[in-house]
């Protein structure tokens, strides 16, 4: 898939796209991959709308996953059962070995697997994203 999609990109954007996957920071992406510090941001912005980039970047993260064999099952059966073993109460043994009749229990690694778990379904949303036009007057001059 990668390889039919890479034709319509110039070299500047496929290293974007690969750079983009390294941190997911558009900007920082632009500018290693050559595009000017001041620009950097808008050049991020509008190549993360184009189909073609959008693909290409489809592409590589699906190569990457197949070549390091993961999938959403696999990362979700992990989470599963980092959670199952994070609730696990552990005793907890004085210096001679002793129980000492206290647990621990590691709840913010439950957290966390959790909210990865919400995210992959959409539960909880850091932002919005709408598409489709918006109808927008612009006044140049305001009146008294």
């Amino acid at each position: 898939m990668v390889r039919n999609i890479i034709n319509n990109l110039t070299e500047k954007q496929q290293r974007f796209c690969q750079e983009y996957l390294i941190d997911l920071n558009g900007t920082q992406a632009a500018i290693r991959a050559g595009y000017s510090k001041k620009t950097a941001d808008m050049q991020a912005s509008r190549m993360l709308t184009k189909d073609k980039i959008k693909d290409y970047l489809g592409g590589l993260r699906a190569d990457i996953a197949n070549s390091n064999k993961i999938t959403v099952e696999k990362v979700l059966a992990g989470l599963q059962l980092n959670i199952k073993r994070a609730m696990q109460e552990e005793p907890v043994y004085d210096q001679e070995g002793n129980a000492t009749g206290e647990y621990t229990y590691h709840g913010s690694v439950v957290n966390k697997a959790y909210e990865l778990l919400g995210k992959h379904l959409g539960m909880f949303t850091d932002k919005i994203q709408h598409t489709g036009e918006l109808g927008v007057t612009i006044i140049n001059e305001l009146r008294e």
